[in-house]
């Protein structure tokens, strides 16, 4: 939430209440803020584990977003395809303002994904007639659909990312994905080892298995003992 919201619009002093998800441990916590947002952060900033589910208006007592919080690979127990996640965020009045909600989408966050969603890569706010991803199967993308409720009734879409301000963020992002690629499947662009258990990594080490040795203490240096 920005400092807007804090300061300067009353509505949004009571704060919000975080339902968060442990994805790898199926349990959930909630958490107030602002008095309990450090305990928050703890968790959120392991994004591979702990997602945010729901969030609250504490003033309304009433949902302010909701994401959805499924891992493929988790329920298949293998890799099955990409996440395709969904946020749907309310704004105005007692929620923040259209434009807060989509600023945090102008820094290119660093998200997992990407060709067989083994990669860490810049999400990439696009404009619709841009979500067709195909450099190295992204980078990751995202789109804002805009709706306006009158009447009990949906108004709408509104592209919200086909505007030339975000044109800054997605220059951005191709500069972080060529700095990235250029690691090759070298981490940090690789996800590290214990992230890629529901990857297609666990075949080629399954086939490699029996061909593992066992270090002897008492053996000597192969490289070492060459002339």
């Amino acid at each position: 939430m920005c400092i807007r919201d804090r300061v300067i619009s009353t509505a949004m002093h009571d704060g919000f209440r975080f339902e968060v998800y442990d994805v790898k441990g199926s349990r959930k916590i909630v958490l107030d803020t602002p008095e309990q947002m450090y305990d928050l952060l703890v968790f959120i900033g392991a994004t591979g584990r702990y997602i945010i589910r729901n969030v609250f208006s504490r003033r309304a007592n009433d949902i302010a977003a909701v994401s959805s919080t499924e891992r493929l690979a988790l329920i298949a127990g293998k890799y099955v395809g990409k996440d395709d996640p969904v946020c749907v965020v309310r704004s105005q009045g007692v929620f923040p303002a259209v434009g807060e909600v989509l600023e945090p989408f102008t820094m290119p966050h660093i998200v997992e994904g990407w060709m067989r969603g083994s990669h860490y890569g810049p999400l990439m706010p696009c404009r619709i007639t841009e979500a067709h991803p195909s450099r190295f199967d992204g980078p990751p993308r995202v789109i804002a659909l805009g709706f306006q409720l009158a009447n009990g009734h949906l108004i709408g879409p509104q592209d919200m990312f086909d505007d030339p301000s975000f044109d800054e963020a997605r220059h951005l992002c191709n500069i972080i994905a060529d700095h990235l690629r250029h690691h090759g499947p070298f981490e940090p662009h690789r996800l590290p080892m214990e992230e890629m258990e529901y990857t297609t990594l666990p075949e080629v080490m399954q086939k490699l298995e029996g061909r593992w040795q066992s270090l002897d203490e008492h053996e000597p240096d192969v490289l070492a003992a060459k002339p």
